[in-house]
């Protein structure tokens, strides 16, 4: 299929100017839409889930790396065009696009198998325009097909929630039958609990928000509270961007526990003590995006666990209004914008 030129204009949130969520960073725009290029798709997104990354790069936790970019990267959308070396899709056909956009494929990090850590990654939302719109284009080499009779507000959260939780939990390096926790239950959280779970852990979840505890539980957390696990833990994720419950986490372990943390931003970690937090091979590991195989992986496993994605909906039009119900804790599950 050969690229059709742009046709008519699209609305879009941008991050005008990063600032706190409350002053009004993002602003909502007409812009033309663009035609896909030889490797590329043009989609009309179906819905687009709204991540903490989106909230960081609005406030500016994360610098900007595209003047007015629009943000968003959890995008289930249907094919419009393709471009002429976009083979394999046709009009009509729904995928997802995620957060990781593009890679060189050369470097050493790519020819090993381990392109999220590649120097000339590129990502949805940050440096290519994301789903925080009604029209995108992303490249169609990085999409995904979906599982077949997931709405699209329920897989919309899959492609970064998912995949990420996914990528931690692997990093965390889980025994089987081991004991997991889970500090924070947002978004990524309470899909990664499930799979968990289904894998056959004992999952505690350390949250302050009352409802996230009762989700917790509900969705099979053997214990879900406010300050600490009852018991000493295998492993442990950290999904808050905290870096107070570093220590808290490591503390937590038991000998020889991993500790992944799972986000993109984090706070200074206090000081460590090293006979309390470290010593008996206790290991620390952050999580660096995800590569295509991860994703693949995830959801052929989502489509066989079948998680419940607890998405709260919000029009395409409010999407300022979602990141400040993210930013105020107000959100349990996770935030789906949707069109009209």
């Amino acid at each position: 299929m050969t690229a059709l030129p742009s046709s008519g204009t699209t609305h879009a949130w941008v991050v005008e100017h990063p600032a706190p969520i409350a002053a009004g960073p993002l602003r909502r725009v007409e812009r033309e839409v663009p035609a896909p290029g030889p490797d590329e798709l043009l989609l009309t997104v179906l819905a687009c889930g709204v991540c903490r990354t989106d909230l960081h790069l609005a406030e500016g936790d994360l610098p900007p790396r595209r003047p007015r970019c629009t943000p968003g990267h959890e995008i289930v959308g249907e094919v419009l065009a393709a471009g002429a070396s976009a083979g394999g899709f046709a009009p009509g056909d729904r995928v997802g696009a995620a957060w990781l956009a593009g890679t060189c494929g050369r470097c050493r990090w790519c020819r090993a198998g381990r392109e999220n850590l590649c120097p000339s990654s590129r990502y949805t939302g940050w440096d290519v325009h994301g789903g925080f719109a009604g029209r995108t284009v992303v490249d169609a080499r990085y999409v995904y097909g979906l599982p077949e009779g997931l709405p699209d507000e329920n897989a919309a959260p899959l492609l970064c929630a998912g995949i990420i939780g996914y990528r931690a939990l692997e990093r965390a390096e889980l025994p089987q039958g081991g004991r997991l926790g889970v500090y924070g239950f947002g978004a990524s959280a309470h899909l990664t609990a499930q799979l968990a779970v289904a894998r056959g852990a004992e999952v505690h979840v350390v949250t302050r928000s009352p409802k996230a505890r009762r989700l917790a539980l509900e969705l099979g957390a053997a214990s879900a509270g406010p300050d600490a696990p009852p018991c000493a833990l295998d492993s442990a994720i950290l999904f808050a961007p905290a870096g107070t419950l570093v220590p808290k986490a490591l503390e937590a372990l038991d000998r020889g526990g991993t500790l992944a943390i799972a986000g993109i931003h984090l706070t200074d970690v206090p000081p460590l003590h090293y006979e309390r937090h470290l010593f008996q091979e206790r290991t620390v590991r952050s999580v660096a995006a995800n590569t295509r195989d991860d994703g693949r992986a995830f959801l052929a496993e989502a489509a066989r666990v079948r998680p419940t994605v607890r998405a709260v909906r919000y029009p395409m039009r409010q999407a300022d209004r979602a990141l400040a119900d993210l930013a105020a804790g107000n959100v349990t599950g996770v935030a789906v914008l949707v069109p009209p």
